[in-house]
């Protein structure tokens, strides 16, 4: 029998997601009055948000602040509701909510596509819980609902409700078969699903008279601001691993080596594998990863970029840490110096973040092929955005999808000759059980020889 949420395992981890929503409202009233940040929430789900439209240069820093704190309260309160247990998979999504909060999703444009969700569950007979982390990821669509909805000369907000409830219906079962044929290199696995979808409606909207284009809204002058911020929290988020998790600060550190370790193959649930000390070790330091990498580069700290930072602090519970990440960056870097295009390009800074997609190639086939990974991903991700205006949030999870499903056979049958051997379970097994597992042994990680 399923325990109550008040019983699970890591249910104080809550606490400290409350705490940091709270710090997100704090910082943007600290950053706009508040008769400003008003007008500024308005702004924001008044827009048409496809990719990219910072809310920090269209509304201001502290209204695009306070619309990821509410939407981040949001998605706390439904996993609080669902009463499914809360592991490393939690923290990917209240990341990816977060984050995206700053540059496209809303109060407002979320709730859709989550009806469609329950709607899902309700067909299915299952209770809704179970489809809550799929609902919140599939409004990486977000931008469609608001494109339909606020487009005078084409959409109403009635039809853009309902294209969303659609949109949240057809992702649960459409998301499941996409993790498998991806065989766990793509962690992004529901923007891939989200950008089959997208090729999809998109051509069939347009069909019927829609313009749906892409967007540029790109904030700069702010990256002393939130370079502050930011290594202030990922500062403290190192520290409270280390000092605060409840064991030695030896244990949360040797943890935090042994998490090294691993491939980072989805799935891989650092919250039940090694506790709460290494994760938010992981945390704090691929924070500080995310914030160097755009620094070094001469990118901007804005609301697109930050939300690349806190979607891979997110997915630091779930398959990404420095030794997969890093070699995966450095060929989006690489891609700039042998290519036309400039690492101060918008679009190449968010593939520079959002590239971690396919850390599992580097941490499993080794560092090289990850530098491939990202070299290819810097030129793919660049084009598989215009085909859908933009409307999928989560695009660079859509063409980490199409490099994973082109070098996964490549490498296992011309270089290495292995494949990891997934296991038989479907994609919402992940964020069905919070009891700990036995971190598997380097030479055992799903590794299997082919004959």
């Amino acid at each position: 029998m399923r325990h109550h949420a008040d019983s699970m395992r890591y249910d104080r981890m809550y606490a400290l997601l409350w705490i940091y929503t709270a710090a997100l409202a704090l910082f943007g009233l600290f950053l706009g009055p508040l008769d400003q940040i008003l007008p500024g929430l308005a702004t924001i789900v008044l827009t048409e948000d496809a990719l990219i439209t910072d809310y920090v240069l269209i509304a201001g820093p502290g209204a695009a602040l306070i619309n990821s704190a509410l939407v981040t309260a949001v998605t706390l309160v439904m996993l609080r509701l669902s009463h499914e247990p809360f592991n490393g998979f939690s923290l990917v999504v209240v990341g990816l909510m977060s984050g995206f909060s700053l540059f496209g999703k809303n109060l407002v444009n979320i709730w859709p596509i989550l009806l469609g969700a329950w709607l899902y569950a309700k067909l299915r007979r299952e209770p809704f819980g179970k489809y809550v982390p799929t609902g919140l990821l599939s409004t990486a669509l977000a931008p469609v609902i608001s494109y339909i909805a606020l487009d005078n000369g084409w959409g109403t907000p009635l039809l853009g409700g309902l294209v969303g409830v659609l949109i949240g219906f057809i992702l649960p079962p459409l998301s499941a078969y996409t993790y498998k044929i991806q065989n766990g290199m793509n962690l992004y696995n529901m923007g891939f699903a989200c950008g089959l979808l997208a090729f999809i409606l998109i051509p069939l909207i347009s069909s019927m008279g829609a313009t749906p284009t892409t967007r540029y809204h790109w904030a700069e002058g702010y990256n002393l601001l939130f370079g502050l911020a930011l290594g202030f929290f990922c500062a403290a988020l190192f520290l409270l691993g280390l000092l605060c998790s409840g064991r030695p600060a030896w244990a949360s550190w040797a943890g935090y080596r042994r998490l090294l370790l691993t491939s980072g193959r989805a799935p891989s649930d650092y919250l039940r594998m090694f506790g709460a000390g290494p994760v938010l070790i992981n945390m704090g330091i691929n924070g500080l990863i995310g914030i160097a990498f755009i620094l070094g580069g001469g990118g901007d700290l804005n609301g697109p970029t930050v939300g690349g930072i806190l979607t891979i602090m997110g997915f630091s519970a779930f398959g990404k840490h420095a030794r997969n990440i890093i070699p995966v960056m450095a060929g989006v870097f690489l891609g700039g110096v042998v290519m036309h295009w400039s690492l101060s390009d918008s679009a190449v800074q968010l593939a520079c973040l959002f590239c971690t997609t396919l850390a599992p190639i580097s941490g499993y086939f080794g560092w090289p092929f990850g530098v491939l990974a990202g070299f290819l991903h810097s030129s793919v991700v660049l084009y598989t955005g215009t085909p859908v205006a933009g409307m999928n949030l989560y695009n660079n999870g859509f063409s980490g999808g199409l490099v994973a499903i082109v070098l996964y056979p490549l490498i296992i049958d011309i270089f290495r000759h292995r494949r990891p051997t997934l296991t038989d379970r479907d994609y919402f097994d992940p964020v069905e059980h919070d009891e700990p597992l036995p971190p598997p042994d380097r030479q055992e990680m799903t590794e299997e020889r082919d004959h």
